[in-house]
């Protein structure tokens, strides 16, 4: 089948951020997104786009921004849809927070939205799709051109590590700390057509991929491809969905042109005819455990050679590279705040410590997270 890819910018950028309702009480997720949603009147501006949305569980909405030229002010436009959506939270004693899985929700008692396509998803996955009680940041960064997509998308899978590490917040699951920086890495690639993409050579790949999966009935639309970074044709852009729900601004800032910077140098290099590199399928597969697991401290395999190098160091090294293309795309100050997480350490990290602190109570873990959306930076 023909999948038309829409016009879109280079190098424009739009954020996706799933936020979690908690009781101010009790710091357990809240069902409130409906009444919010039915008092926000879906919170549509001028042209009738939807700036916050529904998801899958009555305890998460998704605010999302315009479409725009430079990081900041894609993130303006999400503060400033968060601050609305805060203050109609509040009165019903709710607050908002921001990490990969909540410290303590049980997944078991949380409740579905009413839409057809949830519906639809929990049936066919049933006990997996249940649990799939977790939050991530999608971003879209626009392709000029359709014959760039996969082998972009290729490229950014060098990357994946990186995005996972820098991002990770998610070591509880149910009131236990798992061992791994992001569980939510783990749990969402259960679905059908979840994790990683497969590494193809063209957009026909893509188009047959979609075609195959529509025949046998495994997806009724091209969204319903759910791979963790994937073309999005109606958009004309890359999504990046790797990383874990961002707990703070400056993350989602940080998170944010760095994904912007690598696909403008990955663009780039095909403009020069260059191939942008790729790993085998079987090194991207084991950074992503790596960087699940390990986080901040995972080793991660660099290229095709196998070389391997810790992901700060390389983390480092990358935002030296991408300065140039940071200065071009307008977010320089936004890509060293990457130095911020490297400072003061990834949201699980920083959850870890306050669990520590606090004799492992996990409900001053969700005050602590509630804290710092409200403050829009990790503390010091």
């Amino acid at each position: 089948m023909a999948i038309e890819f829409a016009r879109s910018a280079r190098s424009d950028l739009g954020i996706e951020w799933e936020l979690a309702l908690v009781d101010h009480a009790s710091g357990d997720l809240a069902p409130a997104a409906p009444e919010i949603l039915r008092s926000l009147d879906n919170l549509k501006d001028d042209s009738g786009f939807s700036r916050i949305t529904a998801e899958l569980l009555t305890n998460t909405v998704e605010v999302v921004s315009g479409v725009h030229d430079t990081v900041r002010q894609t993130t303006d436009d999400l503060e400033r849809t968060i601050d609305i959506v805060r203050e109609a939270a509040e009165p019903l004693g709710v607050d908002l927070m921001c990490a990969g899985t909540h410290p303590f929700g049980q997944w078991s008692q949380q409740r579905v939205t009413d839409k057809e396509r949830y519906a639809t998803l929990i049936d066919r996955t049933q006990w997996w799709g249940r649990q799939m009680l977790i939050w991530g940041v999608h971003m879209h960064v626009g392709i000029e051109d359709r014959r760039k997509v996969i082998p972009i998308l290729n490229g950014m899978l060098t990357y994946y590590p990186h995005l996972q590490a820098l991002s990770a917040s998610s070591p509880f699951w149910s009131g236990e700390a798992t061992g791994y920086a992001s569980n939510r890495a783990m749990m969402f690639q259960q679905l059908p057509t979840a994790g990683l993409p497969p590494q193809m050579s063209e957009w026909s790949d893509y188009e047959g991929i979609v075609d195959d999966l529509l025949h046998v009935g495994v997806i009724d639309h091209v969204d319903e491809v759910r791979w963790d970074i994937r073309p999005s044709p109606r958009w004309g852009t890359i999504e990046v969905r790797a990383c874990d729900g961002l707990s703070t601004v400056s993350e989602v800032r940080a998170m944010a042109a760095l994904v912007q910077c690598l696909v403008e140098e990955l663009s780039g290099l095909l403009d020069q005819g260059i191939e942008p590199p790729r790993m085998q399928p079987w090194f991207v597969k084991e950074n992503k455990w790596r960087a699940a697991r390990y986080g901040m401290e995972t080793i991660l395999v660099q290229n095709a050679a196998g070389d391997e190098r810790l992901v700060v160091d390389d983390t480092r090294d990358l935002i030296t590279r991408l300065e140039p293309v940071a200065e071009r795309l307008g977010c320089l100050d936004e890509l060293h705040e990457l130095d911020v997480i490297l400072e003061r350490g990834a949201s699980y990290e920083r959850q870890l410590t306050t669990a520590a602190r606090s004799g492992g109570s996990l409900k001053a873990v969700v005050a602590a997270l509630v804290a710092e959306l409200r403050d829009g930076l990790p503390p010091s």
